[in-house]
């Protein structure tokens, strides 16, 4: 009966990993080996300075470098670090002849012995270093609980002491290993990883977050709060980013916002580099994403280092797109400064730049990692900008939310005026929506999703129709609502005391019903290449009531047709 040749520890920081690989050495007359211990000694310095100098990437580069060394030795046990499991190579090199043992706690016992040890020298415990030490651990581990599953066998070692938690190991690779090994499609399932959805599904809303948005592909937090900005630095180390950070801006809200956002990343240790691009909708193109990708190239960028758009929704667009991009992917984290990002485009992991023919025909679903909003940087705002922004929040609460909207009809003056306690409020609501819509349809495929799309079909076709430059999203979406909301009503779906409710909160908040001056022909003709066009038929979002949103496509295009006339007529 042939037994593995090493037993490799995995789990928590906190679950005694590299106290019972001595023990059970010791038992079997083995050596014992902390891979952290081995990546110090090569790298000459702690771990959290190899993350704080030369980035998470290569802290992972060496730690598997260190696991491929020890996983070549027999008779040896090793402590793994807590997220070596995560890496597919890295559990392939372990399962390949060895017995893989995960050791688990409740985060409370976790917290109870790492605490000792952060109390004697912080440095070394980084993950305490936060108000809510039980929290981010309790975030962490969730994220990792489906990787730290996949081992062979699991020993819960809460009450336990390490000689009883070392016996069940023994006693564990005595009985199971050899069957581990014989299973011929062991190593295959225990390098694949567990879908996205499995491991987010146990994410927990960390302290001060609006909401989650918790997709088939991923989970992240958003926050939204007055003064947000000089958290920026701390909530994306509780993130787990570290290392250098990519700052994206236009040129009005880098001189605005630009110093504050580079000084909080740098408190909490991240290394900035700075790329500005002009402002308006023209610099959401290919050939400015071509930009950014040279100077990402000039700054050596590495995966896992972020790219942090600080902006609109024009730089969430395509610094998102590009974060999607390069390097097959990079770290994104959106720091949303005008209300129309806070509100859809920093929401729900569209990125995309613009085609000449059609508005973000070119793009992907890519989330970020985390999203950050402050509210007072809408004071920067030109107030035609902050105007428009309202638009996408009167849209949410149309389809989806009527005590929203009746919070928008009794508030509006404090709104728009951005008194902070109602500000905070109308937008974290908002924001939830959306959230919850990404959350259940990610891409658009069960049709929930779609219902964001309200105002938009028009919207768009005005925005091509106005080469981008005469007329901003709110205003657009603005009008495209008005026209959604006719059509509605000629087809009989939509009462028109709710389309006079429905206009009249739009006009109350500033924002446009026409949009005199276009050409209707250019209009039509955009909306024909609108994304949301399925077997040649466009998807139009109607309402039959607030809050009750339908989705047809026998919409009559002579009725389109006297609709935008009627929007564009002076």
């Amino acid at each position: 009966m042939k037994r593995a040749q090493r037993i490799i520890l995995t789990g928590f920081s906190g679950t005694g990993k590299s106290e019972v690989a001595r023990l059970v050495a010791d038992r079997l007359g083995w050596q014992a080996v902390d891979s952290d211990d081995v990546i110090v000694q090569k790298a000459g310095k702690p771990i959290p300075a190899i993350f704080g100098e030369d980035g998470e990437p290569h802290f992972r580069s060496l730690e598997h470098n260190v696991l491929r060394q020890l996983c070549s030795q027999p008779e040896m046990v090793i402590a793994a670090g807590g997220g070596a499991i995560l890496s597919a190579d890295n559990r392939r090199l372990m399962a390949q002849g060895g017995f893989i043992v995960c050791l688990e706690a409740r985060p409370e016992t976790i917290l109870a012995r790492l605490r000792p040890q952060f109390e004697s020298d912080p440095v070394a415990r980084p993950l305490l270093a936060t108000p809510d030490s039980l929290g981010r651990i309790r975030e962490l581990k969730s994220f990792r609980q489906p990787y730290y599953a996949l081992a062979d066998h699991t020993v819960h070692t809460d009450g336990l002491s390490m000689e009883q938690v070392a016996a069940e190991v023994v006693h564990a690779w005595q009985q199971l290993s050899p069957t581990a090994l014989e299973d011929k499609g062991r190593v295959a399932a225990l390098a694949t990883a567990p879908s996205a959805r499995e491991a987010n599904a146990p994410y927990r809303q960390p302290s001060g977050a609006a909401c989650v948005v918790q997709t088939s592909s991923a989970a992240y937090p958003v926050f939204v709060a007055w003064g947000a900005l000089a958290d920026l630095g701390r909530r994306m180390a509780e993130a787990g980013l570290a290392g250098r950070a990519y700052l994206i801006s236009d040129s009005m809200v880098h001189a605005r916002w630009g110093t504050a956002a580079e000084e909080a990343l740098q408190a909490a240790g991240f290394r900035v580099a700075s790329h500005v691009v002009p402002a308006g909708e023209t610099s959401k193109s290919l050939e400015t994403a071509a930009a950014i990708y040279d100077w990402l190239v000039s700054q050596r960028a590495e995966r896992g280092e972020a790219i942090v758009p600080l902006g609109g929704g024009m730089v969430c667009d395509l610094a998102g797109f590009v974060a999607a991009t390069f390097l097959r992917g990079l770290p994104l984290v959106h720091v949303p400064t005008s209300l129309l990002a806070m509100v859809d485009a920093a929401i729900g992991g569209k990125v995309a730049v613009n085609h000449r023919e059609a508005k973000n025909l070119i793009g992907a679903f890519y989330q970020p990692r985390l999203v950050l909003a402050d509210v007072s940087t809408l004071q920067s705002l030109p107030p035609r900008e902050l105007t428009a922004g309202w638009a996408e929040v009167i849209k949410h609460a149309l389809i989806m939310d009527e005590e929203l909207l009746r919070l928008l009809e009794e508030k509006a003056e404090a709104a728009v005026s951005l008194e902070p306690a109602v500000t905070t409020e109308v937008i974290s609501r908002s924001v939830a929506l959306k959230a919850a819509v990404v959350s259940e349809d990610e891409r658009e495929e069960t049709g929930r999703r779609t219902i964001l799309n309200y105002g938009h079909t028009i919207g768009h076709g005005l925005e091509t129709a106005a080469e981008y430059a005469d007329m901003l999203h709110g205003e657009a979406v603005a009008v495209g609502m008005a026209g959604a909301a006719r059509i509605a009503c000629r087809m009989g779906l939509l009462p028109p005391d709710l389309a006079e409710r429905q206009d009249a909160l739009i006009a109350r908040f500033g924002l446009p019903l026409r949009a005199s001056g276009l050409d209707a022909a250019k209009v039509l003709a955009a909306m024909t290449l609108d994304k949301k066009i399925k077997g040649g038929a466009i998807r139009w979002v109607l309402l039959e009531d607030i809050g009750r949103p339908v989705i047809r496509q026998d919409v009559p295009p002579e009725l389109v047709e006297e609709v935008v006339g009627e929007l564009l007529s002076a």
